[in-house]
């Protein structure tokens, strides 16, 4: 099994690719739920294409200063505990219905643990309800895509409203990230993006966010050596009033939706 394992990826990664409606598509990633040892496998070599567009290697600023002093991280990880615990009862039942919805849509689990790198580069699981078709990475890490047919239906939904992204309340209650910062990457991308975006790694000077400055100002549209150079500004000039600015624009995004995928 384990010799025939990446002749078995092309060929569920094909039949995905082949498929002409989405309903199809939808099928290919459901029975590579029932397929055993197929789950996310390094970087698909397309989407570092796109990503990477650059031959050379692209040279971020330099962080002159990390912005925030003692006050400020105080006050920050007070109100992070404060809204997410709050948030939490709040979404209690919305959580529940929205278990309910998944496990009857699509098998597989509810909330699912992705590895991320966070402050320092520790890499901690970053938890989330489960959008996709289980193991639907099987021709490698992939960003998310207009119209991606890996996404069920009602993860289109959650992803839209950004309600995929409650569970990650308790990472912020827990310490691994804050609401508001540069958002985690995975350590693929991470140490991949690291060689080819000099500068990528200090975004890890502080902690990660649910949402973020890039976020609201570029969304999904930008590259990563893009962002990252957001998130150097966010990190040299970070405030309680930038910070409340962003949470601001982050719930518009949530009632228009706009820039989801």
């Amino acid at each position: 099994m384990k010799d025939n394992k990446p002749c078995v990826m092309e060929q569920l990664a094909e039949a995905a690719a082949a498929a002409e409606t989405r309903h199809e598509a939808a099928q290919v990633f459901s029975a590579i739920s029932h397929t055993p040892g197929l789950t996310e496998s390094g970087i698909a070599a397309d989407v570092l294409a796109e990503l990477l567009p650059d031959e050379g290697v692209v040279e971020l600023p330099r962080v002159q200063r990390v912005a925030g002093g003692v006050g400020y991280r105080f006050v920050k990880r007070a109100f992070d505990i404060c809204a997410c615990s709050a948030a939490l009862v709040v979404f209690a039942i919305p959580m529940v219905a929205i278990t309910v919805r998944i496990k009857r849509e699509s098998p597989g689990p509810v909330i699912y643990a992705q590895r991320r790198v966070g402050l320092n580069g520790k890499v901690f699981n970053l938890y989330k309800f489960r959008s996709m078709y289980q193991d639907a990475e099987v021709a490698g890490a992939r960003w998310a895509q207009d119209g991606d047919p890996r996404v069920t239906p009602f993860g289109k939904f959650l992803r839209n409203k950004r309600l995929d992204e409650i569970p990650q309340f308790w990472n912020v209650f827990k310490g691994d990230m804050s609401l508001i910062g540069p958002r985690p990457e995975r350590p693929a991308f991470h140490e991949v993006f690291c060689e080819r975006i000099h500068g990528w790694e200090q975004r890890v000077l502080v902690k990660p966010g649910i949402t973020g400055l890039a976020q609201v100002e570029g969304g999904y549209d930008l590259l990563p050596k893009e962002k990252s150079r957001i998130d150097v500004y966010y990190i040299e000039h970070r405030s309680l009033r930038m910070d409340w600015s962003i949470i601001w624009k982050t719930v518009r995004t949530m009632i228009s939706g706009e820039g989801a995928r």
